[in-house]
């Protein structure tokens, strides 16, 4: 199949933050294994001037529509999907008015701060026809995909009792302003909807082999500080006995080898630069030799999620298998859950 080819979407941007800079970069590479063509449209922000200095960072050889407002942007007829990029805190109401202008939506996790306000965006983008999706970009990747066939497929190390994940990623919180995204409860802030999900995403992938249809208990403890939680530790008990254990901090960095998946023959060791960023994993079976499998990844990755987001849309859907909409409202609610036991809170979870 050519590029011509290829299903082709249109997006804007709103927001220009680091995770954004990472998604528009890696939507422009020129890679052989491309799956959809994708142009960045327009660029939200701010202020034109913050919109300009993004896209010479980041889109060389291409200039976007750039406006300094989110409002302007919605309302491009030009644009067809908006990719939300924004702190936790805002992505409801960017969600919404993405939606009721029309245009598909690519939203980053967490998707909302709650279950309640994910269950009001879906709402309404099934009113208005629209596709969405929560932006986890590590569940599209081939090695996520690889391993679960592995796991769930051919039970390559027999039946999974027990996994551990964890994501480190060192932050000095007391150090920050109260406005910072990483303190400010209001903004959604503390180590759970950053990493933390990460870590509780690869608990569920590797226990459960159909998503949606298993509801785990949670016994879970936080440290908070500042208001906000540094350090979350959840055990995920199912009801035949299966465990998972999540954790998330911001006091240290996790080693490569974050997490860990048991069976009753052998074990997998996965590896990377982080949860969200795996390269590797290892396969040990008992008397035998280990095997290693690595996988090519120019870039980042963001183009894996993009380009399923694509062909979903030039086929009519407006949600996607692979993270649809209610794994995501489970996942919100496992949060809620996590934050209710361990004392994280946000303003919001009181309106």
């Amino acid at each position: 199949m050519t590029n011509n080819e290829l299903p082709a979407l249109r997006w804007g941007i709103v927001g220009t933050g680091l995770i954004s800079s990472w998604f528009v970069a890696d939507l422009t590479i020129d890679r052989a294994n491309r799956g959809a063509n994708h142009t960045i449209q327009a660029i939200g922000s701010s202020s034109v001037q913050k919109g300009q200095e993004f896209a010479s960072q980041h889109l060389s050889g291409h200039t976007p529509t750039i406006y300094g407002s989110y409002a302007e942007l919605y309302n491009d007829p030009n644009v067809e999907i908006v990719y939300i990029g924004t702190p936790h805190a805002f992505h409801k109401q960017n969600a919404l008015d993405a939606i009721r202008a029309g245009k598909h939506v690519l939203c980053e996790k967490s998707f909302t701060l709650n279950e309640r306000e994910a269950k009001e965006v879906f709402a309404e983008a099934r009113g208005y026809n629209v596709f969405i999706m929560e932006a986890m970009w590590t569940r599209f990747f081939p090695l996520v995909q690889k391993l679960r066939q592995l796991i769930h497929v051919d039970k390559t190390i027999g039946d999974v009792h027990r996994v551990w994940c964890d994501f480190g990623l060192p932050k000095d919180i007391a150090s920050l302003p109260i406005t910072s995204r990483y303190k400010d409860p209001a903004l959604g802030a503390g180590s759970l909807l950053d990493i933390g999900i990460y870590s509780l995403t690869w608990v569920i992938l590797a226990l459960e082999s159909n998503l949606r249809t298993e509801t785990p208990q949670v016994l879970a403890t936080q440290k908070i500080v500042h208001h906000v939680d540094v350090a979350t530790s959840v055990l995920l008990n199912y009801p035949d006995g299966r465990q998972g254990v999540a954790t998330s901090t911001f006091a240290s960095k996790t080693p490569a080898n974050f997490c860990r998946i048991e069976g009753t023959i052998g074990s997998i060791v996965v590896e990377g630069l982080a949860a969200s960023v795996p390269t590797s994993f290892t396969i040990q079976l008992r008397n035998e030799e280990p095997q290693k499998y690595e996988f090519e990844r120019p870039g980042r990755g963001f183009y894996w999620e993009a380009d399923a987001v694509a062909i979903d849309i030039a086929a009519g859907k407006t949600e996607n298998d692979i993270m649809p909409c209610d794994e995501t409202i489970r996942i919100m609610h496992l949060l809620d859950e996590i934050r209710r036991q361990g004392g994280a809170q946000f303003p919001q979870d009181l309106e």
